[in-house]
């Protein structure tokens, strides 16, 4: 039997707002946008080549509160300059010496950039070695 992670909840105050900064600034697709009734508005996006969504609306939890979603890109500087185009703080290029994030790129699987969505939800960017 397969078990597939397809949608993640995401927590934000703003649905309009999430739905802009993640469609608009990060570049995930809108796959749909419901409202359910006058309190209630469900949002579901995807990042580009991903089979796991997010969705924005229905998570209970407070605001802000997740933490470390991790996108995985097959070029980090690319990713992080899309990012920073479209107007997403975007930290540097950081990888890990032991215990220690450290500024510049790693090796293989050890580039990560992090940011956050306007609630506080944190995001970390790691980048996939070519081929694989």
């Amino acid at each position: 039997m397969e078990w597939t992670l397809e949608v993640v909840p995401v927590p934000v105050a703003d649905v309009e707002r999430a739905k802009r900064f993640y469609g608009e600034q990060v570049g995930f697709a809108v796959d749909h946008d419901t409202r359910v009734d006058e309190n209630v508005r469900i949002v579901q996006l995807t990042p580009p080549g991903s089979n796991c969504s997010i969705v924005i609306g229905m998570a209970e939890m407070e605001p802000g509160s997740l933490k470390g979603l991790q996108l995985v890109v097959p070029d980090i500087e690319r990713a992080r300059a899309q990012l920073l185009e479209r107007g997403v703080e975007a930290g540097k290029v950081q990888h890990y010496e032991g215990a220690e994030l450290v500024d510049g790129p790693g090796g293989a699987w050890n580039n990560f950039v992090r940011f956050s969505d306007p609630d506080g939800n944190q995001w970390v960017l790691q980048e996939r070695p070519a081929g694989r």
